[in-house]
């Protein structure tokens, strides 16, 4: 986990993972991967959650892409609540143009049309995550979430970031940390 000179931690690269008694049901039971945590904010991606209402076919047809060729298996996920037309790609790094934010040596984000282009041509990078929109705070917001009991942390691994079964991925973030989710309380309490 990266410090920053005052010696604050910061999560970029880290997983977020929601506690049982998260209050906001657009984040009840996520996962999210933290592509930005410094003292000016943080970004990131929900991991595993998927919109069941677009196809990544669908998608390139709205943006006139062709998609003869295109896997039908690749989803779209909600990335969060934050400029949900906005198309972001978490990636492995062995696409990098220009635009792209390489977050470390496993993962990367590009928000153009290029890299769309390039998955639906059968060229994009190895592995990848499309999503919509993002999740966002403001200096100091998620840090207070967090000293609420609002959030874990725990390491990035390509299994619960590009992984497909996002049924378990809490579950099995939670067990990454050697917790069983059944043994949290959805109450916090301060001695």
């Amino acid at each position: 986990m990266a410090k920053s000179e005052n010696g604050q931690h910061y999560l970029t690269g880290q997983l977020l993972v929601a506690m049982p008694g998260m209050q906001d049901p657009r984040f009840v039971k996520t996962v999210i991967f933290m592509c930005a945590h410094s003292a000016d904010g943080a970004m990131g991606l929900v991991v595993n959650r998927v919109i069941d209402s677009l196809t990544f076919p669908d998608l390139l047809e709205q943006l006139n892409i062709d998609s003869e060729h295109v896997d039908e298996r690749i989803s779209v996920h909600f990335g969060g609540p934050v400029e949900s037309s906005r198309g972001f790609v978490l990636h492995s790094p062995d696409y990098v143009r220009e635009a792209t934010l390489v977050v470390d040596e496993r993962v990367a984000l590009t928000a153009t049309v290029d890299i769309l282009k390039a998955i639906a041509a059968g060229g994009g990078p190895v592995r990848s995550l499309l999503a919509l929109g993002y999740s966002g705070w403001g200096p100091g917001q998620l840090d207070s979430e967090i000293k609420a009991n609002g959030w874990l942390h725990v390491d990035a691994d390509d299994d619960l970031v590009f992984g497909t079964d996002m049924e378990s991925k809490w579950e099995q973030a939670m067990g990454k940390l050697g917790i069983d989710p059944r043994m949290l309380s959805d109450s916090a309490g301060h001695a």
